[in-house]
């Protein structure tokens, strides 16, 4: 009885799973068979020297950009000649770079585009003088503390942490720049510190 019983389960567990196999990859496999001319592709190769040998390595998961309340193409903006600092300043003690106001887009943009939908969004909003809701790309956690004007003032280029920005319509989090491990690796190839209290502030607990 007991064989009985054990064959039974058996034989119910390989039909159970056959059943699955047949929902999850009997499609995939019908439409393979419909596309055998079509050529297999090989997943892309990862370029590990890039990983290796670069401070700031790129970001593997490669995750798309956030939808922006205007859209910007850095590409088309850095190809006509723009600087990074013509858009982003660093003010006060240097912490966060800003982000463009409407009136900075505006001293080009007055004649450049107006028909275009975008373009007479950012005049609204220089109209109106409410600031542009930009969404940050790169954002860190709490406790880390991360200086712009540290940085600049080291030479660090701003592809370095971000990318190539001069080839993306979308700005995205190409770098692993957020990656504590990261932060160490461009720290100690670049003789910069290394403590704790270089990249975070501990709260005064009171006991």
């Amino acid at each position: 009885m007991a064989v009985t019983k054990n064959t039974g389960r058996l034989a119910f567990a390989i039909a159970l799973e056959v059943l699955v196999a047949m929902f999850f990859f009997g499609p995939r496999l019908l439409a393979a068979g419909q596309a055998k001319s079509k050529p297999a592709q090989a997943p892309p190769k990862v370029n590990v020297s890039e990983y290796r040998n670069r401070a700031v390595p790129p970001n593997p998961a490669n995750p798309p950009g956030p939808v922006q309340p205007i859209p910007y193409s850095h590409k088309l903006h850095l190809a006509l000649g723009l600087q990074c600092n013509m858009c982003h300043q660093n003010p006060g003690n240097g912490a966060l770079m800003t982000l463009p106001t409407a009136q900075t887009c505006m001293s080009c943009h007055k004649a450049i585009a107006t028909d275009k939908p975008p373009i007479q969004k950012l005049a609204a909003y220089a109209k109106s003088g409410k600031p542009i809701p930009w969404v940050r790309v790169y954002v860190l956690l709490k406790g880390v503390n991360f200086s712009h004007k540290t940085h600049i003032t080291a030479e660090v280029q701003c592809e370095t942490c971000h990318g190539p920005v001069q080839d993306f319509e979308v700005q995205h989090e190409a770098t692993s720049i957020t990656a504590m491990s990261v932060c160490l690796k461009c720290h100690m190839m670049n003789n910069a510190p290394t403590t704790c209290k270089t990249c975070h502030s501990w709260p005064d607990y009171k006991y």
